[in-house]
Formats: structure tokens, C-alpha cells, sequence
């Protein structure tokens, strides 16, 4: 057993995400299992949405998960074991009117794990995605012209 070690990371941020994953693997030497189950949303007509806005969501719920799987990946693949899991939303497979960066983050989502899932199948590393329906988050109040506030996490 090991000793619980806390490490931040905003997986928005994809910069830092190898050096996160470098410091877990230099801590105990590999995962196991890899839960990606971090995401942001927002909701709004798309005209309204900036495209400044588009791009967050799309490096956190689509660039972060796959920037921090890639990272641990070829950990996993030396070993031959492993199991991955994307707990992801419905909207990956329909969308809903006014949640269209959301939806369209969560549908590339989808569609890389499933391709990874085939992919890894030959180095016996397990590739899941869970698409619960609507799952209740935390929002922050928006203030005047804060558009960040907005962004449901």
C-alpha cells in the first residue's frame, strides 16, 4: 500500500498535465486505473457563447482527458495491463438545445475513447465510458460581464 499523496491539477490546463502525470508515475511507478472525471459546462444560445468560451470547454472536457490518458498510456502498455474509464454525460451521444459547446466537447470525447478502446485491446488494457444522464454540479452566481462565472464545474 502506499501513502495517499494529493496532487492539484486543472485539467483544463494542458500544459501541465505530462508534468502531473510524470510526478504520479515517478511516485508509484504506474496507474492502474485511469478515472477521467472532470468537466465543465455552460449554458447558452450558441451565438451568445464566445468562441474564447468554446475553446475552454473543449481543453477540459475533450484536450485534458486525452492529454492526461496519452501521458499514463504508455505506462500501461509496457505493463500490458490497465484499465481507462471516461465518466462522461449523455450529451456525448444527443444534445440538447443551448448546451452546444458542451455537447460537441463530450461527442470528441466519445468518439477518441471508443477508438482507443479498439486500439488497446491487443495490450489487454480495458477502455470504458460511462454516459450517465444529467448529473448535478456546482454553479457559481455570474457577476457583471464575468462570463467565467457562467461556467457550470
Amino acid at each position: 500500500t502506499y501513502a495517499p499523496k494529493l496532487i492539484l491539477l486543472d485539467i483544463s490546463d494542458i500544459n501541465c498535465i505530462r508534468d502531473v502525470a510524470k510526478e504520479i508515475l515517478n511516485c508509484y511507478g504506474c496507474v492502474d486505473i485511469l478515472i477521467n472525471n472532470a468537466s465543465m459546462k455552460v449554458k447558452g444560445a450558441v451565438q451568445s457563447i464566445s468562441l474564447e468560451l468554446d475553446k475552454k470547454i473543449m481543453d477540459a472536457n475533450y484536450f485534458g482527458p486525452i492529454t492526461l490518458t496519452k501521458a499514463i498510456l504508455p505506462n500501461m502498455i509496457s505493463r500490458r495491463t490497465g484499465q481507462i474509464v471516461l465518466i462522461n454525460n449523455i450529451q456525448g451521444k444527443i444534445g440538447i438545445p443551448f448546451r452546444a459547446a458542451y455537447a460537441a466537447s463530450k461527442h470528441a470525447a466519445v468518439g477518441f475513447f471508443d477508438c482507443l478502446r479498439a486500439e488497446m485491446e491487443e495490450f489487454d488494457i480495458s477502455v470504458s465510458t460511462v454516459n450517465p444522464t444529467f448529473i448535478c454540479s456546482y454553479h457559481r452566481q455570474p457577476g457583471p460581464g464575468n462570463w467565467e462565472a457562467s461556467i457550470w464545474k
